[in-house]
């Protein structure tokens, strides 16, 4: 099993995937939203068996001096495990940011990704056209991460998008998130964490790791009627064939 996306700091890396392998998940991609995460996902790569790395700057750093530094990525994306560009995008839910500035810093993330050929990881909230139209010339792989607004599903699946469910599909009320997961094809479908975050209904109300990404597989297969162990398997093949692992 895989965690498509995760945020692990460099301190708990070791206990956070000792536990992840044992609830078996072997394998995580950790996902920086700054230059130094960037160097801390890779050097956790490096000092871990499973692990890969996605670098990026979040767009809740456009407003401000990282945003200046993407250009710092470029070498750090050439590492073997660095296996995507991101997480990028817009958020116009939070607005820590200027929409001009978030609009600017994503525009670097897909010349980088272009420039390395690498996939695209997508944070979007509440800027569902911005996004849209700033992916519409981009013709790499890419993946929305932690999915919630039903009104990309059907230009993601035209598009051939991957995308990627996270724990809140667990949720009592979250409907439209299962309905759109059932809509997504098996070979497009991805699952992640998003830890810390979105900790699943089971352990709802304590801090979320990789290990739990299990029941995210379990609410996938419960929404779309499969069996856990074989969806489980297929999203594993997504995502080695997603990130090129």
């Amino acid at each position: 099993m895989i965690d498509t996306h995760a945020h692990v700091g460099r301190d708990e890396a070791a206990e956070v995937l000792a536990r992840a392998r044992a609830a078996g998940v072997e394998r995580v991609i950790a996902v920086a939203t700054t230059v130094e995460g960037a160097r801390d996902a890779l050097a956790i790569a490096d000092a871990h068996e499973g692990v890969f790395a996605a670098l990026g700057v979040h767009p809740h750093e456009a407003g401000g001096g990282e945003a200046d530094r993407v250009d710092e990525l470029r070498p750090l994306l050439e590492h073997p495990r660095a296996v995507a560009v991101g997480e990028t995008g817009l958020d116009h839910y939070r607005d820590y940011a200027p929409h001009e500035a978030q609009a600017r810093l994503f525009e670097r993330h897909l010349d980088l990704a272009r420039e390395t050929g690498k996939p695209l990881v997508i944070h979007t909230r509440a800027a569902d056209e911005p996004t849209l139209a700033g992916l519409a010339a981009f013709e790499g792989t890419v993946v929305l991460h932690c999915f919630s607004s039903p009104g990309l599903l059907e230009p993601a699946l035209e598009r051939r998008y991957y995308v990627s469910f996270a724990g809140n599909i667990t949720y009592k009320n979250a409907y439209d998130l299962r309905a759109a997961a059932r809509a997504v094809p098996r070979e497009r479908l991805l699952a992640e964490t998003d830890s810390p975050y979105l900790s699943p209904q089971p352990v709802r109300g304590r801090r979320n790791e990789p290990a739990n990404v299990v029941h995210t597989v379990e609410a996938l297969a419960a929404a779309r009627g499969e069996d856990a162990t074989e969806l489980a398997e297929q999203l594993d093949a997504n995502a080695a064939a997603a990130f090129g692992l």
